[in-house]
């Protein structure tokens, strides 16, 4: 068997493409969770409540602006 243990060095591995990817999963799950949860508050409160159209737009107008205002907080500090 030839001896692979040696062209293995620990920690010289360029990860860049995974970090950019890993930020990208992470920002598309954040945006489209915030997205889903106002579209859902949108039409619930429009088809299953009294509020009716305007008040579920305003509600669902709100909570995105909230939600916006809270997920663009700012950045953590680097470990």
């Amino acid at each position: 068997m030839a001896d692979h243990a040696s062209t293995y060095h620990r920690g010289e591995m360029d990860i860049q493409e995974q970090v950019s990817t890993f930020h990208l999963v992470m920002g598309m799950t954040k945006w489209g969770s915030l997205a889903v949860a106002s579209g859902l508050l949108f039409l619930t409160l429009w088809f299953c409540t009294g509020a009716g159209f305007l008040g579920g737009l305003v509600t669902a107008g709100v909570v995105l602006a909230l939600g916006i205002f809270v997920l663009r907080g700012g950045k953590a500090a680097a470990h």
